[in-house]
């Protein structure tokens, strides 16, 4: 198992994880599968993403095979910089049940405390109790619930709002 912070060669293994995750967990996710596979240049898009000063993407590899991801995302505006928002956190199903979330998300909080942030914040469908049972596990908590945050078809999901203050 290597845990690690994906480069711009991890963009193609990063897009075919991301559509599996779309495909398979489309609750968890705002971006629709459709919407992906429609897009010009999703790999080249990831790749760029890869090398900003503010993106860290994560990838765990078992046998050289990306199986998970979780991205964290400085916020940009001067005044929000001690702030980022966890993104797009996916486990494949067939790695599930090793601690590869935890792992993940420990690598970005460890890396947000080596860059002062002082907040991660997250957002998370309501339903999904094994991702908000992860995430308190590691000292998120709840401070606010979204009422219909998600709207698939005629399908609302409430989504919670999560922060980890690491100060």
């Amino acid at each position: 198992m290597e845990i690690r912070r994906l480069k711009s060669e991890d963009a193609s293994a990063y897009w075919t994880l991301r559509l599996e995750a779309l495909k398979t967990s489309p609750d968890a996710f705002i971006t629709t599968y459709e919407d992906a596979v429609a897009r010009e240049n999703p790999v080249s898009e990831a790749a760029d993403r890869m090398t900003s000063d503010n993106n860290f993407t994560y990838g765990a590899f078992i046998d050289s095979g990306l199986v998970g991801t979780v991205t964290m995302l400085r916020q940009s505006h001067k005044k929000f910089s001690h702030k980022a928002d966890i993104l797009a956190m996916y486990v494949s199903p067939r790695s599930r049940g090793k601690n590869i979330g935890k792992w993940l998300l420990q690598q970005a909080i460890e890396d947000a405390r080596q860059i002062d942030i002082e907040q991660l914040l997250l957002g998370v469908v309501s339903t999904n109790e094994p991702a908000v049972r992860l995430y308190q596990s590691l000292g998120f908590t709840v401070f606010g619930t979204e009422k219909n945050a998600i709207k698939d078809g005629n399908i609302y999901f409430d989504e919670y709002m999560m922060v980890l203050f690491l100060t």
